[in-house]
Order: C-alpha cells, then sequence, then structure tokens
C-alpha cells in the first residue's frame, strides 16, 4: 500500500538523518529514486524548488513526493513520517531532559556525528555536481557537459563573490536561487 510506504520511508529518513535538511538528502535519494518515485534529474530539480520555498527541505520534498505518489493523503502522511522523529525527540528533550546537552557524553557523541554529516552533505553535492553539469547519474553515464548549467553556476559564484566583496556580507541564497532561476529561464527557454 502506497501510503503506509510513504510514511515508512520519510520516517526512516526523519528518524536516521542528522544535520538538518541538506543532511538529509542522501537518505531522501535513497528512498525516493530506490522505490521509484523519482529519477535523479527530478529530485535535483526538488531540491531546488525545496531549497526555494518557505519551509525545511525535507518537508517540503516529502510533501511533494507523497502528494505527487498518494495524493493528498499521501503527502499528508509522507510530511507526518518525516517531521514524527523530530517532534518526539524534542519533546522529549524538553519535557524530561533539559540538561541532557549538558552531558558530556551527548556533546561527545553529537562532536562524533558532525563529521559524517559533513560527509553526508559533500558526498550528495558531488553526486548533484556531477549530475548537473556533465550528466552524469550512474557509473555507466556517459558524461556530457551542460555548458549553460555550468555558466549559471559560474555567474551565481560570481555574483556571491561580488556582492561579499562589495557589501562585506553574503549574498542572499533566496536572491541567488532567483536569480539562477531566471538564468534558466533564459539560457534554457531561449535555446
Amino acid at each position: 500500500m502506497i501510503y503506509l510506504e510513504l510514511f515508512i520511508s520519510f520516517l526512516k529518513v526523519g528518524a536516521l538523518s542528522f544535520g538538518g535538511g541538506l543532511g538529509m538528502i542522501s537518505l531522501i535519494h535513497d528512498e525516493c529514486v530506490g522505490h521509484g518515485w523519482l529519477t535523479e534529474a527530478e529530485l535535483l530539480n526538488l531540491v531546488g524548488v525545496a531549497e526555494s520555498t518557505p519551509g525545511p527541505i525535507a518537508v517540503n520534498i516529502a510533501t511533494f513526493v507523497g502528494a505527487s505518489q498518494g495524493g493528498f493523503f499521501g503527502g499528508l502522511l509522507a510530511t507526518l513520517g518525516v517531521v514524527l522523529p523530530s517532534f518526539i525527540i524534542i519533546l522529549v528533550v524538553a519535557a524530561l531532559l533539559g540538561n541532557l546537552l549538558k552531558l558530556r557524553a551527548v556533546r561527545a557523541t553529537l562532536d562524533g556525528m558532525r563529521p559524517s554529516i559533513v560527509g553526508l552533505i559533500l558526498g550528495m553535492s558531488v553526486i548533484l555536481c556531477l549530475n548537473l553539469i556533465f550528466g552524469i547519474q550512474s557509473v555507466k553515464s556517459t558524461p556530457s557537459i551542460d555548458f549553460f548549467g555550468v555558466i549559471i553556476l559560474a555567474l551565481c559564484w560570481l555574483t556571491s563573490f561580488i556582492y561579499k566583496k562589495i557589501r562585506k556580507k553574503q549574498a542572499s541564497p533566496i536572491i541567488l536561487i532567483i536569480f539562477s532561476g531566471v538564468l534558466g529561464a533564459i539560457f534554457y527557454g531561449i535555446c
């Protein structure tokens, strides 16, 4: 039954992920592509859309995938699955274990998790970059450079770099996403 599959898959994502939305992308990838709910390219597009819309990325992706596979109730159950573990953990920590983070063992455990979270984010970034720039979706894929993707990436990086030099602060990710969307509409829509 699709509803149960959606709930359990996103429950696993919510329960086994650490490091926020970006840390969840690798698990979301495994669940969604593994079940055939999304292709690599669709996931890449969905990450961009989910990043540019309000709310946590994992919730946005869970809602979209759930709704596309099971309608309203599919979206509701997938969203519930991804947020339920965090909700329960925060509720327990807030209600019963207020001093939990003061324990040395807990701090040490969380410090030990940080490198793996960075590794997951970097690994998924490499996978998404290879897919975006070279069109590589699997080991057997023939690379083909997407010049428009390279140009958009370079222009966004250059814009961010110049903005930081002039304004002495980071450019807004939202503005960069909108800028890259406009560039995508121009490059991919015209040619």
